[in-house]
């Protein structure tokens, strides 16, 4: 019995043999649309784990939906009712200034930040609040029990009738709770310990947690209520899991704060109802998280007497003015590299400004250590620190103390000059506030921001006009 192939079927294949082998499967990132040949479990663009898929490849025809009835007819934009879309306060100030006035029904709120930093503590205190006013509060907690969310609610005196408490990490469990309590705020601890009967993979992977966020965003708008979700960080600060994560939701909130002091900020990467300029002290105590509607009195020594190598600087959290001592310790060394260690500040810019004191401003300093800190853990990093930087350098050098309630602010240029900084009106009325008497600002200041009544600004060109002004020197 002959095999040979049929002289058709040779024809049919024929094109296959010309056109070689068949083409190989594509893989692409879901997070940033980077291509691969193969499989990677890294994407190569944005270093996502988890996000590179087969590529199904272009289809054989163009995509076409089914006409839909739609929900409503469309109206004018003048008719659409802007009273349910308004921002409900949540008792807490200092986040009501972050949120843009509070929360907005329907807003989904995803508050970041690193362990131990209070974020659960500061979530519970908020729903407390919510259902102290007589409204039902869910709060789902699926990284620890019941019971130790009981005792954290009895620490900070968060027990009421009105909150709704329920341990879960499955997001069907989490919906029936939704459905049957009907509450007016949710509280989901964390968005990463929740996951999916319908998903592959473990919870916190990339599947998981977009298909929880969006299921949660979906049940919550449809009723209108707001929904808090507490996330996880990296090590480098970033929110854990798909970057898509944080485009799905309304609000990014991160929570910053030194393990060793007991200053808490708040700031909004991300929001679609207010500014991202805005930040929330907080004070974290033994009852839990006291808001600070005044906390500068927290960067500031208590000491009275004057003392060489401090200088008060004002700075901009946001659109808050905050006072920040800096303090800087000059000390002779025998080793050829001096020391430069700095906390709280920019080692960068204590580089600059050492170089411009040395170079144009007849500071020795090239065989020296030098220490700059901040006071009670603040974090200073604008260029409107310079100036103070450099008088707290100068005066350790010199041993010599600044005027009596002298306040500093401006950038330091590395030609010497003293360059202008913004927000200088409310600068200076806060230095007027706390009590200082001499402000030593740049050249041109008085011009923009007159001086407050009670406080005497004193316009510096250069980095040798400033360290003249600030030792009561006559020009």
């Amino acid at each position: 019995m002959s095999t040979t192939t049929p002289r058709a079927a040779r024809v049919t294949s024929a094109p296959a043999a010309r056109g070689g082998r068949a083409p190989r499967p594509g893989y692409v990132c879901l997070e940033c649309g980077w291509t691969a040949a193969k499989w990677v479990g890294r994407c190569g663009e944005c270093q996502a784990w988890g996000s590179v898929v087969e590529d199904a490849g272009p289809t054989a025809g163009p995509r076409t939906v089914a006409v839909a009835p739609p929900r409503g007819p469309a109206r004018a934009i003048t008719e659409i009712d802007v009273e349910a879309a308004r921002a409900r306060p949540t008792g807490v100030g200092e986040l009501d200034r972050v949120l843009g006035g509070g929360l907005v029904p329907g807003a989904v709120v995803l508050v970041a930040g690193e362990p131990g930093v209070g974020k659960s503590t500061l979530l519970l205190d908020v729903a407390r609040r919510v259902a102290e006013a007589g409204r039902p509060v869910l709060y789902v907690t699926g990284e620890e029990s019941a019971g130790q969310v009981r005792l954290r609610a009895e620490r900070i005196g968060a027990l009421t009738p009105h909150l709704l408490l329920a341990a879960e990490t499955d997001l069907g469990a989490v919906l029936g709770h939704l459905e049957s309590s009907d509450p007016a705020l949710l509280v989901l601890d964390s968005v990463q310990t929740v996951a999916s009967a319908q998903v592959e993979g473990a919870p916190g992977g990339v599947a998981q947690v977009r298909e929880v966020t969006a299921a949660l965003i979906a049940a919550v708008k449809e009723r209108g209520i707001p929904a808090l979700l507490v996330g996880h960080v990296t090590k480098d600060g970033s929110v854990a899991g798909p970057r898509t994560l944080e485009h799905l939701v309304d609000v990014v909130c991160q929570v910053e704060g030194d393990r060793h002091s007991r200053l808490r900020l708040i700031r909004a990467t991300k929001n679609r109802y207010g500014a991202t300029d805005e930040v929330g002290c907080f004070d974290l105590t033994d009852s839990g998280v006291v808001e600070l509607p005044d906390p500068s009195g927290l960067f500031l020594s208590t000491t009275a007497q004057a003392v060489p190598g401090t200088c008060v600087t004002v700075t901009l959290e946001g659109r808050r003015p905050l006072a920040a001592e800096i303090q800087a310790l000059v000390a002779p060394t025998m080793l050829s590299n001096p020391r430069r260690t700095t906390s709280g500040l920019d080692s960068s810019r204590l580089a600059m400004v050492l170089a411009v004191l040395q170079r144009r401003g007849g500071v020795p300093l090239a065989d020296k250590d030098v220490y700059a800190s901040t006071v009670g853990g603040a974090r200073v990093v604008e260029p409107a620190a310079d100036l103070a930087l450099a008088l707290a350098v100068t005066g350790s050098a010199h041993d010599a103390p600044v005027l009596p309630g002298l306040v500093a602010f401006g950038e330091v240029g590395l030609a010497g000059e003293v360059r202008a900084v913004v927000g200088l009106r409310r600068r200076l009325a806060e230095a007027r506030r706390l009590g200082f008497r001499v402000a030593v600002v740049p050249e041109g200041t008085l011009a923009e921001a007159p001086a407050p009544d009670g406080l005497t600004v004193l316009e510096a060109q250069d980095v040798r006009d400033a360290l003249r002004l600030a030792r009561g020197e006559p020009g």
